[in-house]
Parts: C-alpha cells; structure tokens; sequence
C-alpha cells in the first residue's frame, strides 16, 4: 500500500480543493470538477505504479476529453488562455480563472508541468502522433514563439475590453473553438515538420509563460543519482522535452520542461532515475 502514497495524495490534495471551493463559493459543480479531476489523476498514478502501459494516456484522455468537450463544447467555458483574461478583467475568480490557479499558476509549485502531461486536451491529441520521440534537435530560438503568443492573446482580449464589445461571452466562446482548431492544426503541422509530437509545446503554446518559473520550484520533479549515471544517454534520447534528466541539479537544460512522463526512468539500465 505504501507504493501508492502518492495517489493518494494525489487525490486528498483535489478533494481539499474542492471542498474548499464548494463551501467558498456554495456551488456543487466545483465539487464534482475536482472530485473528477483528482479522481482520473489518482487511478492514473495507480495504474502507473502497477506498471500499467498507458496509465499516462488514460488521464489525458479522461481529463482532456472532459474538458475539452463537458467544459468547452457543452458548457461554452472558454477555458484557453484566453478565457483566463477574461474572467481576470471581469473580475471574476470562476471557471477559467481557478483553473489557472490550480493547474497553471501555483499547482506546477508541487507537480511542476504535469498538466502538460497527464490533463492537456492538445497534447492528448498530439501525443497520438508517431513522433513520440524527438528525431530532431530541439530548436532553441523557436521558443520566443511562446511568448509573442501569450502577448497576442492579452492585447486581444484587452482590446475587446477596451472597445467595449458587447456579448462577449458569446466571443470568447468562438474564441474557444477558433483557438483549438489553431492549436491543433498548427501543433500537428509543427510535429510532422519537426519530427516531434511536442513542438508545439516547445515553440508555439503560450501557457508554458505561466508554468515555467512555478516548475522551476517543483516538489514533484524526476531525479538523477549522478553516483550512479554511466552516461549512456539513454534517458536523452527518450525525453520528449529534451530535457537533461541525466542531471540532479534544478538548473540542469530544460528543467522546467518535464512533463513527467516518466520515459526516461524507465530506460535507464542502472535506475539512476527516479
């Protein structure tokens, strides 16, 4: 039972989140979201811990899907950046707003970019691809790309505000739908000409503004016993994030990229990985 502490963990720390949001707000659906959420999460690490193939794809697909098509398509919630700035302008702290809180902004605090793995409704579609290990060498530049993004997406809404459009939750919600054909056409075109099926996490999605300096502080964090690394560069060459796992330091190449796949500790011949 001890080898399963983390999921258990895992899901007193959403059940908490969600009382406390059920009680503060009195509204039950925050009870039933993270209940959910932390739910998929915890049989996910389970399944994982039991060694299961595709304990990883299962949450994706049981979050991502759930947000994708309950909270975006079927609720109208625009739950893109976007609908972040949106609700912050109103003034607002619902939907897209807690959901920032807890998974963008201060949730990377103890599990890093696990988001990006485990619950993101893109890369749920982009990880399907056949590109599941970087065949290219990362390109370093592209990666300001992130950023232009995340300032388009501020100037946007802030000029909706400014110009006073009316309906706009109407907008944002065709926003939602405009912004995930984008993403997922330009996430799959950037996978086929990089030959990676995470490019368009390392150079286009502008949300990683958001988890990078969290992450860097991560408590949840894949670790290297350097005593121990032969440097056979096996872990290197599986990483789907390029990340320098082969390193304990938190400075290490792309540390703040780990999406806690964990496909590294599993190809690693002296379980220097953990």
């Amino acid at each position: 039972m001890k080898k399963y502490r983390a999921s258990v963990l895992m899901f007193l720390l959403f059940e908490g989140v969600a009382v406390t949001l059920w009680l503060t707000k009195s509204n039950l659906f925050y009870l039933f979201n993270f209940s959910y959420i932390g739910s998929c999460l915890s049989v996910g690490l389970a399944l994982f811990t039991a060694g299961k193939r595709y304990a990883r794809q299962f949450v994706q697909l049981a979050v991502g899907l759930y947000m994708l098509v309950y909270l975006g398509l079927m609720s109208q919630e625009n739950m893109q950046i976007e609908g972040f700035w949106y609700y912050l302008f109103s003034g607002v702290f619902e939907a897209a707003t807690i959901h920032y809180a807890v998974a963008k902004i201060f949730g990377p605090l103890l599990f890093g970019r696990g988001w990006c793995g485990y619950a993101c409704w893109t890369a749920m579609v982009l990880d399907l691809l056949p590109f599941k290990v970087p065949q290219k060498p990362r390109k370093e530049k592209l990666g300001t790309l992130r950023y232009v993004m995340f300032a388009l997406s501020f100037a946007l809404v802030s000029a909706l505000f400014l110009m006073k459009f009316s309906n706009l939750e109407r907008i944002m919600f065709w926003l939602f739908l405009i912004g995930n054909i984008f993403y997922y056409a330009g996430g799959i075109a950037l996978a086929f000409i990089f030959k990676d099926n995470r490019a368009f996490c390392k150079y286009l999605c502008p949300i990683t503004v958001f988890l990078k300096p969290m992450s860097y502080f991560s408590l949840l964090r894949v670790h290297c016993d350097e005593s121990k690394c032969v440097q056979c560069g096996k872990c290197l060459k599986v990483c789907p994030m390029n990340v320098e796992v082969n390193k304990e330091s938190r400075k290490r190449k792309n540390a703040t990229e780990c999406i806690l796949c964990y496909a590294c500790t599993k190809v690693c011949p002296k379980k220097a990985l953990h």
